[in-house]
């Protein structure tokens, strides 16, 4: 049963026994208040499922997903900057800070060893997301600024020159399986952070190196600058002459929002070049994925009812990509909003299940479908909150608007243990030692992680 894939018993008890949450997601598109409280609800439904601020328990943390205590504090962040809702917000802030490592780039010493730079990546965003949404820095610990510029400066050491010309490769260790990839999220998501940095701070290093990273996708088969096609991967063992190329909403909204804040904050001739990419991204993300009803879908698992968690989370992110670039590229606006629309108000009928509106994966069904987790909780919270800017079209701040979270460029610089160091060729005893170590490290937490290798 589909709904009880879920990782913890006492999250599916908690969700069924939630008496104060409406037994369905009320949703109108044209009501704001409607939609700040389908949020509210989802929102207290997603938080039954995060224990790190419970006594003995780690802040931030998800073990064997630890990626996705990002996705859940990025949903966060939307949701207090629509709705002011300040009802979370010390679990955000104590969660998005004790997850960054000594070092202040997000590789801390629990999981570093076993990451890819997708991972690392997201919580990036996270922090770039809560400078532009001037969440507060905390008095101690370090700026949300500074941890993007720490992930930044760690992930731009891996670029990799000595195979397909460039690029990262989605995992951080040879000893990883999937270290031989080269991926759209993980070169998209730097992407978009760079793009993201060079517009909040105006450091011309950062619009270098989003200018770099996206002609180096648009050289690989990753990314097409003609048919706007999108493929998950490409493999170092043929020096990247062929393309994996399932099709996934993220690999496409993370490249359409990068491309959107390079619209935004250049001018001139780039800024036609960037307005050409956002248009011709945006149209392939919805003529791909917007199917039945102008619905959003990643139909590489919704219909077979093969999604895993990883997967569930890739539309929600996408929406709240859409959202961002419907606001920085005013021309996108109003064909981003109708889909946003439908999709949202689909999202909230799927919020029927368990008498306590429980979200579903399947929107375009407009009923539950018997799924069951926080990341149908974080993906609904997401696009019912990118329907927001139909009454909130103020842009990301940055450092010269209103943005006051404090830079440090040279931020992860110190941290050794963040650079996966000389690239070298896996050989059979790597291999072998990777099982040892996954192994010592954390029973089967890899094997769980390698679904990414389908997802992303």
């Amino acid at each position: 049963m589909h709904w009880f894939r879920a990782f913890s018993c006492r999250g599916f008890l908690a969700t069924l026994l939630l008496s104060n949450v409406a037994h369905a997601i009320n949703f109108d598109i044209s009501d704001e208040q409607s939609i700040k409280d389908a949020a509210s609800t989802s929102v207290y439904s997603m938080m039954t499922w995060y224990y790190g601020n419970e006594t003995g328990q780690i802040p931030g943390a998800f073990p064997d997903k630890w990626w996705e205590g990002s996705a859940l504090f990025l949903a966060l962040l939307q949701y207090w900057h629509f709705t002011g809702d300040t009802t979370y917000n010390s679990e955000l802030s104590i969660g998005l800070q004790w997850q960054s490592g000594d070092g202040g780039d997000y590789m801390p010493s629990n999981y570093s060893s076993y990451l890819g730079n997708d991972d690392q990546m997201f919580w990036g965003l996270a922090a770039m997301t809560a400078a532009e949404y001037g969440f507060p820095d905390r008095s101690t610990g370090f700026s949300w600024l500074s941890l993007a510029q720490g992930v930044f400066n760690t992930q731009v050491k891996r670029w990799d020159t000595s195979s397909c010309g460039g690029g990262l490769r989605w995992q951080i260790w040879p000893y990883q399986s999937g270290y031989g990839m080269k991926n759209s999220i993980s070169n998209g998501g730097l992407f978009q952070l760079s793009a993201r940095l060079a517009r909040y701070t105006g450091d011309a290093i950062y619009l270098q190196w989003a200018n770099k990273i996206w002609d180096w996708s648009v050289s690989s088969p990753l990314l097409s600058n003609t048919t706007w096609n999108v493929a998950d991967s490409t493999n170092v063992d043929n020096d990247c002459a062929t393309q994996g190329n399932a099709q996934w909403t993220y690999n496409y909204g993370t490249y359409l929002a990068g491309a959107a804040y390079m619209y935004n904050y250049t001018n001139g001739t780039t800024q036609d070049q960037w307005q050409t990419a956002v248009n011709g991204l945006l149209n392939k993300t919805f003529e791909t994925f917007f199917l039945t009803g102008n619905i959003i879908e990643d139909f590489n698992c919704e219909p077979s009812e093969t999604c895993n968690d990883n997967e569930i989370l890739f539309k929600g992110l996408t929406s709240s990509w859409l959202a961002l670039t419907a606001v920085l590229v005013p021309s996108t606006f109003d064909s981003v909003l109708a889909k946003l629309q439908t999709s949202g108000a689909a999202a909230a009928a799927s919020c029927t299940g368990h008498n306590n509106g429980t979200c579903g994966v399947r929107w375009y069904k407009s009923e539950y479908d018997g799924w069951l987790g926080m990341e149908e909780e974080i993906s609904a919270t997401n696009v019912f909150l990118a329907n927001m800017i139909n009454f909130n079209k103020t842009a990301p701040v940055t450092s010269t608007t209103g943005g006051n979270s404090t830079s440090n460029p040279t931020a992860g610089e110190d941290d050794s243990n963040a650079s996966s160091g000389k690239i070298t060729v896996i050989t059979t005893g790597d291999r072998a030692g990777a099982g040892i170590l996954t192994a010592v490290f954390v029973a089967g937490w890899i094997g769980l992680m390698g679904f990414m290798v389908v997802g992303g």
